[in-house]
């Protein structure tokens, strides 16, 4: 009996003793979970439950002021690689496959290795259907490799634009830790409006909740997908620009260097502008960016640089009409003063000419024939002070302002400018007559040339030059205003300069092989010296005269003289703009281009 008790007692101490050991064990696990290694286990649990992935958002469209569509949007596949799951020894398959250079994602690979190892990496952008099918058949022998849908730029819509619209690229990560709700592989605009406008383009990210193991292989979804959010779509933007013209513009340029801007006079509004040569802007959907930028900056006709706004020129004989108003505003001159044209005109002991033997030649003329020994003189008698204030009225010297960002304000020399460069009193005085006909340091931009034809045509008052006429919120057109200004200068000088103009082409001028039967156009050719080459073909001009809807500057590099090259270009982009009978109101924005825009995502 005694036995049985003591047997009974002895496994009663056992069964105590590893269930106080189970305690104790579970105890010191728990402590160690818990504090020891709390934090942890924590990371360990978030990772192993939610994981967000984010959805990039569609760019707003680019409308024209018709309602045309110059640059949408399209469904692309990206090919994506998951670092931790990917085979490195697939580089070189993968690479035949996609017509990438050796080496190229060991390289890709190793700029993104800071990134978590989860996280995948575009390898792709813009891949054929054809890769796809292939990936599809081969999915089980490529770990790590996968695919999404995401949009892209479509500029399938017969505008290049290259200079107006920009380019998108990848964010760097200078951008990145400057500029919030953006993340490694997002795209950015760089450029032109894309660049300028990004904050209203961009629109914001959409985030899908999936639910993963401790491996990050996916479960299922969060929540159902109800905690979900959509991405969304960029604001539209409606341009100034016309569609048509803009076509018509680009076409006159091919195989030709140089620049044209064409805007409406009385609100600043762009309607056409070229840069030439172009480049394509579907290249820089690849991911081969470094490539099409480095074959692209190397070169030597520079695609890349805007001509528009950018390049400085002498503007030659266009420039004549500042001289004259300059002298009609400060009372030296009447439309009546005559000066003497032998050929030219000596100042000192050295012979200025001109292109022809013009005689006693009055101020008209002096514009209708583009009389160079009038403005030697008239300059002189002008002085500098009076000539550089009037040029700067027309907005030489300084920049436009326009909404693209780049843009350079050229040269206009004044006394200071020549006291710095010769000494107080010491800068020779026959630099005068060097302005006075467009030369000399003189230096403009196409776009400043383009806001001088437009003040010209609009007896001085316009607005800033603008690209962007409106953004369209949900349907809703919200116009942007213009900034207008007046640069105080009479009707009376207007009347006569603009009139001189008007015979340049209609008259017994240097441009009248461009006279239209049916569209008065008044203008002024010039031909400016270029000291790397041939000289550069410029012409400015309004139409029609008696209401201008349209000026225009045409800049063509080492083509010779403005009558012969630049001005036919203007003839032919005015003639595109008028003869489509544009409402100059322009209201035609409606709500049906939200539906539109919908269509293009879809």
């Amino acid at each position: 009996m005694k036995e049985q008790i003591f047997g009974r007692d002895v496994r009663r101490r056992i069964l105590y003793v590893i269930i106080i050991s189970f305690f104790i064990v579970s105890f010191i696990q728990l402590f160690n979970m818990q504090v020891l290694q709390g934090s942890v286990y924590t990371v360990k649990a978030n990772e192993n439950s939610v994981k967000p992935i984010y959805q990039t958002a569609p760019r707003g469209i680019l409308y024209d002021r018709n309602n045309n569509i110059l640059v949408g949007n399209e469904p692309s596949f990206t090919l994506r690689i998951t670092p931790d799951k990917y085979d490195t020894s697939l580089n070189r398959y993968l690479e035949t496959i996609l017509g990438f250079d050796r080496g190229y994602l060991s390289g890709l690979l190793e700029k993104n290795k800071r990134m978590s190892p989860y996280v995948p990496v575009r390898i792709a952008k813009n891949v054929d259907y054809k890769v796809i099918a292939w990936y599809e058949e081969n999915a089980e022998k490529l770990p790590g490799v996968d695919y999404v849908i995401e949009t892209r730029r479509d500029y399938s819509f017969g505008v290049r634009g290259s200079h107006i619209f920009g380019y998108l690229r990848e964010i760097n990560k200078n951008q990145l830790e400057k500029m919030a709700g953006y993340s490694l592989g997002d795209e950015i605009g760089y450029a032109g409006i894309e660049k300028n406008y990004e904050s209203v383009l961009r629109g914001e990210k959409g985030i899908q909740y999936l639910l993963v193991d401790s491996h990050q292989k996916t479960i299922g979804r969060y929540n159902s997908g109800k905690s979900d959010i959509a991405p969304t779509k960029g604001y539209d933007l409606v341009l100034t620009l016309d569609k048509y013209t803009q076509q018509v513009a680009e076409s006159l340029f091919t195989d030709k260097r140089g620049a044209l801007v064409a805007i409406e006079p009385s609100t600043g509004e762009i309607l056409a502008m070229v840069s030439s040569p172009m480049y394509d802007l579907e290249n820089f959907s690849s991911m081969n960016f470094s490539k099409v930028w480095k074959e692209l900056n190397e070169d030597e006709d520079k695609p890349l640089f805007n001509r528009a706004t950018m390049s400085i020129y002498s503007p030659g004989s266009t420039f004549k009409m500042v001289a004259a108003i300059a002298g009609l505003e400060e009372g030296i001159i009447t439309e009546k003063t005559r000066f003497f044209c032998n050929g030219g005109y000596y100042f000192g002991d050295r012979f200025f000419k001109c292109l022809h033997y013009h005689s006693n030649t009055d101020l008209t003329t002096s514009i209708e024939k583009s009389c160079n020994a009038y403005y030697y003189q008239l300059a002189l008698k002008i002085g500098l002070d009076n000539w550089s204030k009037y040029a700067a009225k027309f907005g030489f010297g300084r920049k436009t302002g326009i909404d693209i960002g780049e843009e350079t304000s050229g040269l206009l020399p004044t006394k200071q400018y020549y006291e710095n460069a010769f000494g107080k009193d010491r800068w020779p005085k026959g630099i005068l007559l060097s302005l006075g006909i467009g030369q000399g340091e003189l230096s403009v931009t196409p776009l400043q040339l383009a806001q001088y034809a437009a003040l010209l045509a609009n007896y001085g008052k316009s607005a800033k030059p603008h690209l962007v006429k409106g953004i369209l919120k949900k349907g809703k057109f919200q116009g942007i205003e213009p900034q207008y200004f007046d640069i105080g200068i009479s009707r009376r000088s207007f009347d006569i300069v603009r009139h001189a103009m008007y015979l340049v082409v209609n008259g017994a001028g240097t441009a009248t092989n461009i006279r239209l039967p049916d569209i008065k156009i008044a203008g002024k050719t010039g031909t400016a010296q270029n000291p790397h080459g041939d000289d550069h073909s410029i012409f400015i001009g309004f139409a029609p005269y008696e209401n201008p809807k349209i000026a225009v500057a045409v800049v063509v590099e080492n083509a010779g003289y403005g009558s012969t090259v630049a001005a036919p270009i203007a003839r032919d982009v005015i003639k595109a703009y008028l003869n489509k009978h544009v409402d100059s109101d322009n209201k035609i924005i409606k709500n049906e281009v939200a539906a539109g825009a919908s269509k293009i995502e879809n």
